[in-house]
């Protein structure tokens, strides 16, 4: 009976938003870099959030753990709406929700040792009060993840990527995080080095209970590790599903194209047909309203641009904004 309750506990959402929009002002107008986005991710979860460059990605990322103040809507976490807080509670929020950078050699500041970079969080809020049980964290989150003790007076310039990335890691968990958003943590690592950060993400994720939301263009790497797939398009959620089923049964076209992409290691692959996306990405500033992917679709009709669309749920669970499937 306990662990039922446990696994309904689970299934409940940490992170939720409501119409959540983010624009900024440009001399030619509103940039409508996030648009009406509607997401829930479960407790222990992952939600990967995909897309080509410049949709909105690391824009939604960081607009809900506030890093970017946003233009309207809601972020619910654990069913409370966090955007009334003043900014003593936000500071206390901050501690259950962090993030992990892209870059590992931008991130970290070069002038501070690991052991600086990891225990700055603990001491700006005051964690622990003595320097040994500060000392006993940092060696402790070292371990963690995969860090060796002898760097713990290195400098970030003198270590390689992974390492660098692995230090960005343990800053992220020294508060001790529910929900984190990892923000192309493998993009800028060596193809082995990713295979290795996404095992430790995966394996701490499945030891702590943690909630991530998993930003990438590199959809073989959302596949590995999400539970459920949004695709980004201009701003806006085009479609959203669980992992399996989007690459199984992919609906929206920019979805199938995406996924088109992907390389094959097969040479039969060399003779399949792939889908090339033609045409211009929509302007995202003063975007007219219907399909933003209309001028780019080979389905496109005419009422496509007569209206701004939603997402409809198609299948269980499989939502879509399209109008071939209204």
């Amino acid at each position: 009976m306990k662990q039922m309750k446990k696994d309904d506990d689970n299934r409940k959402p940490l992170i939720e938003t409501v119409n959540l929009k983010k624009y900024f002002n440009t001399p030619f107008g509103l940039l409508h870099a996030v648009d009406d986005i509607n997401l829930s991710i479960d407790k222990g979860k992952t939600l990967g959030v995909v897309g080509e460059s410049g949709c909105g990605k690391s824009t939604l990322g960081r607009t809900i753990l506030r890093l970017l103040p946003l233009t309207d809507g809601q972020v619910l976490f654990d069913g409370e709406n966090i955007l009334g807080y003043d900014k003593e509670k936000m500071r206390l929020m901050r501690q259950k929700m962090q993030m992990i950078f892209q870059d590992p050699y931008a991130s970290l500041n070069p002038r501070k040792t690991v052991f600086q970079i990891i225990a700055e969080p603990l001491i700006v809020n005051r964690i622990y009060g003595s320097r040994n049980e500060i000392n006993d964290r940092v060696l402790f989150l070292m371990e963690t993840v995969g860090l060796a003790e002898r760097f713990i007076n290195s400098y970030s310039h003198e270590l390689d990527g992974g390492r660098r990335q692995r230090i960005g890691i343990a800053r992220a968990l020294s508060m001790s995080p529910q929900f984190i958003v990892c923000d192309e943590p493998v993009s800028a690592l060596d193809v082995s080095i990713q295979a290795q950060i996404l095992n430790l993400l995966m394996d701490l994720q499945e030891r702590l209970g943690l909630t991530y939301m998993f930003i990438t263009h590199d959809l073989a790497v959302v596949k590995h590790i999400s539970d459920e797939i949004a695709v980004l398009y201009v701003g806006q959620c085009v479609e959203k599903a669980p992992s399996k089923e989007l690459f199984r049964n992919p609906i929206h076209p920019y979805t199938k194209i995406l996924l088109s992409s992907i390389p094959v290691p097969s040479l039969k692959s060399r003779i399949s047909e792939r889908e090339i996306i033609r045409g211009e990405v929509t302007d995202p500033i003063n975007p007219k309203p219907g399909c933003r992917f209309a001028p780019r679709c080979k389905f496109f009709k005419p009422e496509c641009l007569s209206e701004d669309l939603s997402l409809n749920e198609v299948k269980p669970n499989h939502y879509v904004m399209c109008k071939l499937f209204g």
